[in-house]
């Protein structure tokens, strides 16, 4: 500090001295501290426990995906190159990609999910959001989230695939999205390891389409080592609603991670051709309060069918041959006797099969979901599955012909009712409107409007920072904020 002496003469006969012209001395530069005032508020962060994300339950709701990593903003539809999906996918390291865009994503090849430790927020997308066409997306890596995204692939590019799967991973969750028009299943995921698939639609599999064993209009394959399936919606599909693959079997093989323990409860299945669940060969299934509502496509001697446990014919590699099922609380429409007892007609044993053993008088203990009766969840489901934060013309029409047992099309090949051949027998894709994305400033991914109304600083990148949450990033917060009304409204 520098001090300047003045003297002053009062009177003649005296002197004063003070000190002016004090200043810091540039070599000491003081660091101010943030300081919480009313004109400079700092946000008080709730104390809480992350999971995955707010709703997230059973088995793979500790999945943390990309939290703590970079956000990769995906800002055109391209297939690949600077701002595409496809090059976020392929970063390496911790991230979470959102969306400044909005539309279809034509894709040239499939898209692999080979890095894991990644969340991809299909919520952050402006307008009515992001649909996924053409090719596939697999993945192929642990610790992955994957929220708010429709999968509909067609049959333009005659690719025989799931529009969504994956196998031989840990620590997967898919939550709200809409798979349709695949060649294979809709969207299949066995063979891993704490996994969760939640308010989810599949629609309307492809049967007579490209694939090479002809009619294939299937829903799915599912499965894992403690694996959940709630609150998921499959509808207009000829057969595998699903298919439980069992975990070690001649068709698939073994899993790594051993015989499938798998917890499928409030699920809607609506309008099955010639089959509804099947398969479960050496698994430990929960079959719990699902809705069965048969259509116009399903074959009468089929309609009351919840359960068919499948015999492997290999018994030499693949033994005891099939599975245990806690069958219970299941509900299907027009059938009282089937309903008030499951077992009383609603599941079909195949030869070899001892039904003492495959029995269950006690569910397999597993991960809890928040349950309702069969009746309770088919409301939730048609009202929260899929992509809801903007239900695109698809799922609406589905969703309603699921809530008036009626299908609108029919297979242009088969002439089978909701049971489609292409993608053309229904109008194709719906147009997705755009959408501008907010103003962000520092290029964090959230919002300035919204970090300003949270007391973040809208000029100071803080991602992965913690002033709101002691368990989620901010980043996190404002991810979670988007869709925070449906996840709240879908368990009340």
């Amino acid at each position: 500090m520098d001090l300047k002496l003045t003297l002053v003469l009062v009177g003649g006969m005296s002197l004063a001295l003070f000190f002016s012209n004090c200043k810091k001395s540039s070599a000491h530069t003081e660091t101010k501290e943030e300081v919480d005032t009313p004109n400079n508020p700092k946000p008080t962060p709730v104390n809480e426990t992350a999971i995955a994300f707010p709703g997230a339950e059973g088995y793979g709701k500790n999945t943390t995906g990309g939290r703590g990593g970079k956000v990769i903003k995906v800002t055109n539809l391209n297939d690949s190159g600077a701002g595409s999906l496809r090059e976020a996918i392929n970063a390496v390291g911790a991230r979470i990609i959102v969306f400044e865009v909005s539309g279809n994503i034509k894709l040239k090849s499939r898209l692999q999910i080979k890095n894991g430790d990644v969340t991809i927020a299909g919520q952050t997308a402006p307008g009515d959001g992001v649909c996924i066409q053409d090719y596939e997306m697999n993945i192929a890596a642990n610790n992955v989230i994957v929220r708010f995204l429709r999968f509909r692939m067609g049959d333009l590019t005659q690719n025989e695939q799931d529009a969504l799967w994956g196998r031989n991973c840990e620590k997967l969750i898919v939550d709200h999205c809409s798979m349709s028009w695949s060649i294979d299943e809709c969207s299949s995921f066995y063979a891993n390891k704490d996994f969760t698939m939640q308010y989810c639609i599949l629609s309307e599999s492809l049967n007579k389409s490209f694939h090479e064993k002809d009619d294939h209009g299937y829903g799915a394959i599912w499965g894992g080592r403690n694996a959940t399936f709630h609150h998921n919606l499959l509808a207009h599909h000829n057969s595998r609603n699903p298919r439980f693959d069992g975990g070690s079997r001649s068709g698939t093989g073994k899993s790594p991670f051993g015989t499938d323990l798998v917890d499928y409860r409030n699920n809607v299945i609506y309008n099955w051709g010639s089959n509804s669940a099947y398969g479960g060969e050496n698994g430990q299934y929960n079959i719990v309060a699902n809705y069965y509502k048969p259509g116009p496509g399903t074959e009468s001697s089929k309609n009351r069918r919840i359960m068919q446990i499948s015999m492997e014919a290999d018994l030499a590699n693949y033994p005891p041959g099939y599975g245990s099922f806690y069958i219970a609380g299941n509900y299907v429409y027009g059938n009282a006797a089937v309903t008030a007892d499951n077992w009383n007609g609603g599941v079909d044993i195949s030869s070899g099969v001892v039904l003492s053993n495959a029995r269950l008088s006690n569910a397999v203990s597993a991960e809890a979901i928040t349950q309702q009766t069969a009746e309770e969840a088919y409301t939730r489901v048609l009202s929260f599955a899929g992509a809801t934060l903007k239900r695109d013309a698809v799922d609406t029409r589905i969703v309603n012909e699921v809530k008036a047992g009626t299908a609108t099309y029919s297979g242009s090949k088969t002439g089978k009712k909701g049971i489609i051949d292409s993608q053309t027998d229904v109008g194709g894709w719906p147009e997705l409107a755009s959408g501008t994305s907010p103003k962000d400033s520092d290029g964090d991914g959230m919002p300035d409007d919204w970090e300003t109304a949270n007391k973040l600083d809208p000029n100071k990148s803080n991602a992965n920072g913690k002033d709101l949450s002691t368990g989620y990033d901010n980043i996190e917060v404002y991810m979670n904020s988007l869709v925070k009304s449906i996840i709240v409204e879908q368990v009340k």
